[in-house]
């Protein structure tokens, strides 16, 4: 398999998934600014949406979207970062994910963009920080987003949680999750990861 990311993308997620589950991933960096690889051939060629993260499967075929892939990556070793699949448990990991997707990491959009005027900015910040809220008070009950197990819901949140560094999003008002990035960070596999794609040394 190939997974194609950015560093710091949210690409992270499922290459930090693969690397939790000792999966054998082939990681190819992409230029989002050029949507180049490193030879400098055209990203587009490779994924028409021109966004990361992709995940070119053994046959050929393909997959994006980041809260599929994870999944996906997830399920090739059964109970190790996911509930099975059409348990109760999935089901709630599934909302989980898709609550992310859509209410976090979308919530960012508009932060993305210096054109974007500051009334805008402090509104969506106003608006993830309602999300943080929410989060923070399932992660001040336990030590992960689903429980006492790390999950694939984590590894995404993990990497949606670093963006307020970019973004200069304080995260004092939730020492919870403050809390919760560390103990991700430290995981063996998250290091990894983040060595993998130049962040740390």
């Amino acid at each position: 398999m190939k997974l194609y990311y950015t560093p710091g993308a949210c690409s992270q997620a499922p290459h930090i998934a693969a690397h939790e589950l000792g999966l054998p991933v082939e990681a190819v960096k992409v230029d989002l600014a050029k949507h180049a690889l490193a030879d400098g051939s055209d990203y587009y060629k490779v994924n028409p949406k021109g966004y990361v993260p992709l995940l070119v499967l053994d046959d050929g075929s393909t997959l994006s979207e980041a809260n599929v892939i994870l999944q996906y990556l997830a399920d090739r070793k059964p109970g190790a970062l996911a509930p099975a699949f059409g348990t109760p448990e999935r089901w709630k990991l599934m909302e989980m994910l898709a609550f992310l997707a859509t209410e976090v990491h979308k919530g960012y959009g508009v932060l993305w963009s210096p054109q974007t005027p500051a009334e805008v900015r402090k509104a969506a910040i106003d608006r993830l920080g309602t999300r943080f809220t929410l989060l923070s008070e399932t992660l001040a009950r336990q030590p992960f987003l689903m429980g006492k197990a790390f999950t694939i819901a984590d590894a995404y949140f993990f990497v949606l949680l670093n963006w307020t560094n970019v973004h200069k999003i304080d995260l004092s008002p939730w020492p919870a999750l403050k809390d919760y990035q560390a103990r991700v960070a430290a995981r063996p596999a998250v290091q990894a990861t983040l060595k993998a794609e130049g962040l740390v040394k």
